[in-house]
């Protein structure tokens, strides 16, 4: 990864201002993480809210630390240098400011934020496509004895492989798609492949508006603290409306299903999936700022014009 442009600060914040709001992150993110925490510590498990944890490997106490973004630096407290002075990827100035170290940053990650820029950017100059109802997650049980939770089908299998082949299987997102049973593989209208996402992956799926989450971890410190944590929301709100249209039954979460085999479930799942998708979208607007701000306008400029062709 080629670095030519010189990045500066743009803002500079003073300790009154930075040490509040490193504060109320942490408070924000405990109060996010608080149920999972407890229950980790119980030994419970909860086949809604575990997949923010295991399958992204989020970790609350990454969660919890702020960062103030690309181009702002924190000024010393009375009691010294901002504590980021001593993580990773920063540096501090003989002024006392401590700011991320883009240069060391993007020596090592260019190549990683020059992929989800790429990305992100082709996403979301798609059209949101709302007909796949969810059934990503009927697809993953059809025909199967063994699930991936121990929870109750709301149907039985019967009824259950019924509404998969009574229905058109468009899925987009191959982290969604590389879950199907063999049996359903060959349902799908599409065939995605880690190779084919930027090809595929538009606004209007479930899994690319949580995938928001996966990409501010990834950017890790270049992301601003207020950032990453609306990410991490957003992708648990739209965790609970992934698995209410699962075949799964949630009863015991105290959970109402959405239906999605009727025409008032479809309507409601659509409605669901439209506000998420307007969500992610400012969302994955502001990452993709992120990544022009690491990039420069050259680079940037550069990086859209080599995912161009994946629109046409």
């Amino acid at each position: 990864m080629r670095i030519s442009e010189t990045h500066a600060l743009t803002t500079v914040l003073p300790s009154v201002s930075w040490i509040p709001l490193a504060r109320a992150h942490a408070e924000r993110a405990d109060e996010m993480t608080a149920g999972h925490r407890a229950r980790k510590a119980a030994g419970e498990k909860h086949a809604i809210e575990d997949f923010l944890y295991d399958y992204y490997g989020t970790r609350p106490a990454q969660l919890r630390r702020w960062h103030p973004g690309v181009g702002t630096g924190l000024a010393a407290a009375p009691t010294g240098l901002a504590e980021h002075a001593a993580w990773k990827w920063y540096k501090s100035y003989p002024d006392g400011v401590v700011t991320l170290d883009t240069e060391a940053y993007m020596h090592a990650r260019g190549e990683s934020v020059r992929y989800i820029h790429g990305l992100l950017a082709a996403t979301a100059s798609r059209p949101a496509f709302s007909g796949c109802f969810g059934l990503h997650e009927w697809a993953m049980v059809y025909r199967q004895p063994e699930h991936r939770h121990s929870l109750p089908l709301r149907l039985g299998q019967a009824e259950t492989d019924k509404v998969v082949e009574e229905h058109p299987i468009r899925c987009t997102h191959f982290d969604a798609f590389r879950f199907f049973t063999p049996e359903a593989v060959g349902l799908n209208r599409l065939q995605p492949t880690r190779a084919t996402q930027v090809d595929l992956d538009q606004p209007g799926c479930l899994h690319a508006a949580m995938d928001c989450h996966k990409w501010a971890t990834k950017l890790g410190p270049a992301v601003p603290g207020a950032l990453a944590l609306d990410c991490f929301a957003l992708a648990g709100d739209i965790r609970l409306l992934d698995m209410q249209a699962s075949p799964y039954d949630l009863t015991s979460y105290g959970q109402e299903p959405v239906k999605i085999e009727t025409a008032e479930g479809k309507a409601e799942y659509v409605a669901r999936q439209r506000e998420f998708a307007r969500r992610a979208s400012a969302l994955r607007a502001r990452l993709i700022r992120v990544c022009e701000e690491l990039l420069g306008p050259a680079l940037a400029a550069e990086n859209r014009e080599a995912v161009a062709p994946h629109n046409s």
